[in-house]
This record gives C-alpha cells, sequence and structure tokens, in this order.
C-alpha cells in the first residue's frame, strides 16, 4: 500500500475502529467483523479501506489502496468535465410581441434552460408604450408557463425603469455548474451506493404548480385567468 498523498483522506486496515463493517463489491454486500475483513484483505493481498464512515455500519472494500485512489481521482476528472458553465441568456419582447416572435423567441428559451443556463426576459417599454406594462405582465406570465417543464421562476415580473424582468433558472437537476463540495460527495455516494439506503436522499423536487413556491404567485394567475375569460 503506497501512502495516501492527500493526507490520510480514508481510513485504511488498522486505522478502521469499528467493531463490524459492510464490506461492497460487485456481487452485493455483507456484514462482518472488522478482524475478518482484514484477514480477508490480506489473503488477496490488498487494502481494506473503509469509504463511508459515517453509516451504521461503516462501508468498506477490499481493493488495493493505490488503484482505489487512482479510481477516485479518474471518477472525479470525468465529473468535473461534464459540468457546464451557468450563463445568464436573455430574451427581449416588445410589449405588443406578435405571436411568430413570441414563438421563435420561446425556442431559443427552451434551448437555453435545457443547457443549463438561466434565462432573463423582460418586455422594453419604449416611449408612450409603458402604458401597456399590464400587458407585457401577461405575456411575462404566459411566457412562465410555457416553460414550466423546463425552468422555474426565480422572480415574478417586475418593472425597473422602462423594463419589466422575468427571472427563470433550469428544472433539470444536475444540468447546472456543482459545486466541488457536491462533486465530491457525489463522488463518495457513488463508490458506497450499496450503503445508501443508510444516509437519507435529499427531498425530491417539487412537483407543484411552477408559481407554488413563489410569493403572490396564486393571486398573478388568478389575475390572468380573469384577463383570459375576459378576452
Amino acid at each position: 500500500m503506497k501512502n495516501d498523498k492527500k493526507g490520510n483522506q480514508y481510513r485504511v486496515n488498522e486505522q478502521i475502529r469499528a467493531r463490524e463493517v459492510r464490506i461492497v463489491g460487485d456481487d452485493g454486500s455483507t456484514v462482518m467483523p472488522t478482524r475478518q475483513a482484514l484477514d480477508m484483505a490480506r489473503e488477496e493481498g490488498v487494502d481494506l479501506v473503509e469509504i463511508s464512515p459515517n453509516a451504521q455500519p461503516p462501508v468498506c472494500r477490499i481493493i488495493d489502496y493505490s488503484k482505489f485512489l487512482y479510481q477516485q481521482k479518474k471518477r472525479a476528472k470525468e465529473m468535473k468535465a461534464k459540468q457546464v458553465k451557468q450563463e445568464v441568456k436573455e430574451i427581449r419582447f416588445g410589449p405588443q410581441t406578435d405571436e411568430h416572435d413570441y414563438n421563435f423567441k420561446l425556442k431559443h428559451a427552451k434551448e437555453f434552460l435545457e443547457e443549463g443556463n438561466k434565462v432573463r426576459a423582460y418586455v422594453f417599454f419604449r416611449g408612450r408604450s409603458i402604458l401597456f406594462k399590464e400587458q407585457g405582465e401577461v405575456l411575462l406570465l404566459r411566457f412562465a408557463n410555457d416553460l414550466e417543464e423546463y425552468g422555474k421562476v426565480d422572480q415574478l415580473p417586475s418593472l425597473e425603469g422602462k423594463k419589466m424582468f422575468l427571472y427563470m433558472s433550469p428544472k433539470k437537476a444536475g444540468v447546472a455548474k456543482k459545486s466541488q463540495q457536491k462533486v465530491d460527495r457525489e463522488r463518495r455516494e457513488a463508490e458506497a451506493k450499496e450503503a445508501a439506503r443508510f444516509e437519507e436522499e435529499s427531498a425530491a423536487e417539487s412537483k407543484g404548480g411552477i408559481f407554488a413556491n413563489v410569493k403572490g404567485g396564486d393571486d398573478i394567475l388568478a389575475k390572468l385567468r380573469d384577463d383570459n375569460n375576459e378576452e
């Protein structure tokens, strides 16, 4: 076994103090006394490596430690390569945008969100067109509803000067760039997949409507429906 240059990131062999461990491998998992697991590792000429210390019992693999570190480094590199840089893409409307132009911009917004980018849509009111600000609000709310499958609303339409903005983020988990901490956590979970039942999974993404967790969303949607009914 080579020394861990990362400062003993994992407990190995006699460093493992638990009385029993769960051994995971391609064939499944087995709970056994730590001493027995150490004997098995020695017989195979490899190491007992603790990969999930917080599980009960701790999860370990019987593997050459140098090979294990190489696999971890390779997996981290692959995950980093898959990360997508998140950008903010702008979509501009006029208060009286026609249907063809609307659908054209809606298509681009879907592509932006699918690629993991945020979308900032806005209506620009030129001169006296500011009188149509309610029409611009309805347009942006319709835009958000049409993108419900692809994104979630970060901020409902709000007027800033001569522009009314709507902000949206991609809905699909894992598309946007992840923090290094999250990448490391996912790497460890992948290595200890048989021990995942001992750890609570993150709460599932809310399946409610697109304005379910946005303050004032219900009132605005009700207003939108009333406006559509009047038409």
